[in-house]
């Protein structure tokens, strides 16, 4: 039987701290799992639920993006995975009577934990202007404000819409085929504060911004680089890809400023020994100083420049542009500059070098570690030069993987949410639906934040998503979407976003990929992309938590119908009664999704063409794949001052708090707690166990503070901290980002530390 939800807020004034683990998975995440999925879900609804988790005939799941191979276990799913799955699941209701009950300041006042644990919300919500709570309202009702509201605007400019990487390919086409019809290109998403770095950096070297390698292309590596990335406790099954790539011979290196139990040692819970010993994944742990990875990657570009045979001659000459600009900065790397940019020792990197050499096949994977800093994008293309050096791209066993982290990031992308797309993908929607789309340049998030705080936009609907935990500069961000005129959240749950609101706040209740959705057509499937291009069809199996529910397509199709009117000509009815029909239209605009709908009936799906990957042809302005050279930079920190990245608890998805608890860090019962080295700690007269407030220090010179954080003395590199987002977006100044991607500098934010009150 399901558990009640918390009536209360848990107290988190003392954390307790216990040493950190060194191996992830095994018994205890399956009993961890099980514990969850029975408080939410109860026990038959948790077997008819979690054995439908990433099978062909089943449902994606809504936690990361992290492929699966043909052949499926009948658990194929990790223990994040599960907990996203159960809070979506869960049989906890949110209806009228609790809203009722509580003020929006009371909801306020909550922390994130509190609000999500009180369960799906059953019907649409309305804030009026002036009222003190959230009120139930008609759907009909619910669209006409929207309608009134953007009607209202003096220019289509003037209002945001805002996708969750959750959100379908069906929905997400529809999504921006009604922005634009509205008229205009914001469509900010949750890739501009992730990999927008990587597809600014892989678009201009190899001509398409998404990652080269495929499952199997990991099995058949010589050598892998996980470099800024927690496969462990971020994308869980992605180690039992590393597990089977070690057994088949593969090595592997570690790139990052924290030890992670993931890394360590795997014990696969899906075989006996696995459970009992587990599998040592790191041949080699390069404990870097944050923000060191572009030097690192140049260095051992010089090493490799000046070792005799190491270059691949016919691949530099034959599908590459740029070599010897890049060749000559490269030679000028300095090994007192990079030893001092990376912490590490030269025998480290001497021997990650010979490692290198010995691999004919090279991956490098990386996550938030190298994209959320002021230098990501030259970071990354640093590491493209890496591979290129070598052939490492264009052949099985090698290339690079950008690991997304939410199950339809790339796929919003691939669908058209972008503030800034081509005119390529404008002509081809132009020519298929006989309407002219703007042509000029949308806001991002950082831009969208920047126009609400300044009164440049007065709208903001958001497709899932919870936009106020999920971004930097907290206050300056709450204070930006209060100046709205309305904001609309399409949601499965309550979230911070849901509390901080415009004049007038709306709250549309949607299905999850868990329900099943029955429309006009009959039973719907919608489709997915995951982080190595396959799109597959998703498919729910439960019945929806409340029947006052929509799917993200009906609410866009309904939004359409009550903002655009009878002078739409495109069959939005059409659209909601079967979602094939948007199929069909998305297989004549995006290209590669030729045949859709017979595509995607075919158990697994199929994978999108990749150029690169596919036949060694790189789509770029050159014609070829483009080596770049740029200055080295890394963070430089004042004495006195540590350099603070923020990162995820293991009971945690994105901005979801599933519990108190980072069992692999030894934390457990809150999430105020900032990791230090003991020897920085000494220095700067930082006690274990005692409290602090972070202050982080930026040009502009704002103080931002986040109180009450408990010292854990920790094994991270010297000179870093780190500490748990959204409790430290605070820190970040909105105006602190990464060059070209405009992605918010998460990973590199100077810090000091001062006495809590």
């Amino acid at each position: 039987m399901a558990s009640k939800p918390p009536a209360g807020d848990p107290v988190q004034d003392a954390p307790q701290v216990a040493a950190p683990q060194h191996a992830a998975a095994g018994l205890p995440a399956i009993g961890h799992t099980l514990r969850m999925a029975q408080q939410q879900m109860g026990v038959r609804r948790s077997a008819q639920t979690l054995l439908k988790v990433n099978q062909k005939d089943g449902f994606d799941c809504p936690g990361c993006a992290w492929p699966e191979g043909d052949k499926r276990h009948t658990a194929e799913f990790c223990e994040n995975g599960a907990k996203a799955v159960a809070e979506e699941a869960t049989l906890r209701r949110v209806t009228p009577e609790f809203f009722a009950a509580h003020s929006l300041a009371d909801l306020a006042s909550r922390s994130g934990y509190w609000l999500g644990q009180q369960g799906r919300i059953t019907r649409p919500m309305y804030l009026p202007e002036g009222a003190d709570r959230y009120e139930p309202v008609s759907w009909e009702r619910a669209f006409a404000i929207i309608a009134e509201e953007l009607t209202a605007l003096d220019s289509p400019d003037e209002a945001l819409f805002y996708t969750s990487g959750r959100t379908s390919n069906e929905a997400a086409f529809l999504f921006q085929l009604f922005a634009r019809e509205f008229g205009t290109n914001n469509l900010p998403d949750c890739s501009n504060m992730c990999h927008e770095s990587s597809g600014s950096a892989l678009t201009e070297t190899i001509g398409i911004g998404k990652g080269s390698v495929s499952l199997e292309d990991l099995h058949q590596a010589d050598l892998i680089i996980v470099a800024g990335q927690n496969p462990g406790t971020n994308h869980p099954r992605m180690l039992s890809a590393l597990e089977k790539a070690k057994n088949a011979g593969a090595k592997i290196i570690s790139v990052n400023p924290l030890p992670e139990a993931g890394m360590e040692r795997f014990k696969n819970p899906q075989t006996p020994q696995g459970m009992l010993k587990g599998t040592a994944l790191n041949d080699l742990f390069l404990q870097i100083r944050i923000g060191g990875d572009q030097a690192l990657f140049r260095l051992l570009n010089k090493l490799i420049l000046e070792t005799e045979g190491a270059v691949d001659e016919e691949f530099v000459r034959e599908h590459t542009h740029g070599y010897e600009e890049f060749a000559a900065a490269a030679t000028a790397a300095d090994w007192d500059e990079t030893l001092a940019a990376t912490g590490l020792r030269r025998a480290e990197i001497e021997r990650a070098l010979a490692m290198v050499l010995a691999s004919r096949r090279t991956i490098v994977c990386w996550a938030m570690g190298l994209t959320q800093h002021k230098h990501a994008v030259v970071t990354i293309r640093e590491v493209v030069n890496f591979l290129l050096l070598r052939g490492n791209i264009g052949r099985p066993g090698a290339g690079v993987c950008p690991v997304r982290g939410h199950s339809n990031v790339q796929g919003d992308r691939t669908m058209g949410i972008f503030e800034r797309p081509s005119p390529a993908f404008l002509d081809a929607l132009e020519k298929e639906f006989g309407f002219a789309p703007p042509r000029h340049h949308g806001f991002d998030v950082v831009r969208s934040i920047q126009a609400l705080r300044d009164g440049e936009a007065k709208v903001f609907f958001a497709m899932g998503g919870n936009f106020v935990a999920a971004t930097p500069d907290t206050e300056v961000t709450e204070a930006a979407m209060r100046r709205a005129r309305l904001t609309v959240h399409v949601s499965t749950k309550l979230n911070r976003s849901h509390t901080v609101t415009g004049t007038r706040a709306l709250i549309l209740p949607t299905l999850g990929r868990t329900d099943k959705d029955i429309q006009a057509g009959g039973r719907q499937v919608v489709t997915v992309e995951d982080s190595m291009g396959m799109v597959h069809a998703s498919r729910g199996n439960l019945t929806p938590a409340s029947p006052h529910l929509l799917s993200e397509p009906a609410i866009v199709t309904r939004l359409a119908r009550a903002v655009l009117g009878p002078s739409s000509t495109t069959p939005w009815e059409d659209f909601e009664k079967d979602y094939g029909t948007i199929r069909d239209r998305i297989a004549r605009v995006v290209p590669g999704f030729e045949e859709f709908n017979a595509r995607i009936a075919r158990p697994g799906g199929f994978a999108l063409p990749h150029a690169p990957r596919d036949e060694r042809r790189f789509p770029t302005a050159t014609g070829k794949a483009n080596f770049t050279a740029a200055p080295v930079e890394f963070p430089e920190v004042p004495a006195g001052r540590l350099l603070l990245q923020t990162l995820r608890s293991h009971d945690q998805y994105n901005t979801t708090i599933y519990g108190l608890d980072d069992r692999y860090r030894g934390i457990k019962g809150g999430r105020r707690v900032v990791l230090v080295n003991p020897e920085d700690a000494r220095e700067l007269g930082l006690a274990d166990g005692s409290y602090t407030d972070l202050v982080s220090e930026w040009k502009d010179g704002v103080e931002r503070r986040a109180p009450g954080f408990r010292v854990t003395h920790y094994p991270t590199a010297r000179g870093c901290a780190a500490a748990y987002y959204p409790e430290t977006n605070v820190l970040i100044p909105l105006d602190s980002t990464a060059d070209t991607s405009n992605t918010p500098a998460s990973k590199s934010v100077v810090i000091r530390f001062e006495r809590a009150e």
